[in-house]
């Protein structure tokens, strides 16, 4: 065994892997978020037609041989525009998600280890944040920002900051009083060097649980913005965006509603029970 795989190897056989594994509906979660990702990857390749392409004598037509997902009111395939929304949506699912993280945690870093009035002040704007429902409060961004894409992934990500800020100053508080931070602070470390080295991978466990689960709340939050009108913009493939269109044919082509819908359901699930895994097996309770 070479000293490369050593670690790999720890890594495999370490506790918290040994309870992902064991963890039925976290298995499952993981394959269908890598079928998922491949299905993105390679939409270009499985979509049998272009996502845009129209055909208006073949409008709303039923799954078939030639539409195995059926056709929209434009005569465009839905099939193919599922699996290019798959794109869509897993960028609009992963982008707030790493915004909102990244700001948050260093708040959360800032708040947790200063404390005092900084700590005060950040704390009572997150909690301002926490205040209002999260659909309603990106509903009040995008409403500032304008509909698109790109205001519509800011507003998600608005919304999600507080979380990881509150996650990130939990672990800090408890972190910086931990015997390896007063070594690091009597040995002169500076406060950027202690907190990104010594104090921040004390939350990762806690950060990545959050982000998985973070990931389907985006997701669902940019369907629920686009069905609104609010995000992703016509002709771009989306499944919330198909989802508003369809409704209109109901209940005579139901198809239109049927494919992204379960799309949506099916991605959301995949990382709620991937997350729920995570969380689980980096739990040092069990």
């Amino acid at each position: 065994m070479t000293s490369a795989t050593r670690p790999l190897r720890a890594w495999l056989r370490s506790p918290a892997v040994r309870r992902f594994t064991r963890n039925r509906a976290a298995i499952v979660g993981l394959v269908l978020v890598i079928v998922l990702a491949a299905v993105a990857l390679l939409a270009p390749v499985l979509a049998p037609y272009a996502p845009d392409a129209q055909n208006l004598r073949a409008r709303l037509r039923p799954p078939s041989q030639a539409h195995w997902f059926g056709t929209d009111e434009f005569g465009r395939d839905i099939l193919s525009r599922v699996l290019f929304g798959a794109r869509v949506s897993l960028l609009t699912g992963l982008v707030p998600v790493l915004v909102a993280a990244a700001i948050g945690s260093a708040l959360g870093l800032v708040a947790g280890f200063y404390r005092g009035r900084l700590d005060a002040v950040l704390m009572r704007v997150m909690d301002v944040l926490l205040a209002f429902p999260s659909l309603l409060l990106a509903l009040a961004v995008v409403g500032a920002l304008g509909p698109g894409l790109e205001n519509a992934v800011i507003a998600v990500a608005i919304v999600g900051i507080p979380s990881y800020a509150r996650i990130v100053r939990s672990v800090v508080i408890a972190a910086r009083e931990e015997d390896f931070v007063t070594a690091a602070k009597a040995l002169g470390a500076r406060d950027p060097r202690l907190l990104l080295n010594h104090v921040l991978p004390s939350a990762l466990g806690a950060l990545s649980v959050q982000a998985t689960l973070g990931i389907g709340f985006a997701i669902l939050s940019m369907a629920g913005l686009s069905f609104l009108g609010l995000g992703v913009q016509p002709p771009t493939a989306d499944w919330g965006e198909m989802l508003a269109r369809g409704r209109r044919y109901l209940p005579g082509s139901p198809w239109l509603l049927l494919y992204p819908g379960a799309a949506i359901s099916l991605t959301v699930l995949a990382f709620n029970l991937l997350g729920d895994g995570l969380r689980d097996a980096l739990d040092p309770r069990d």
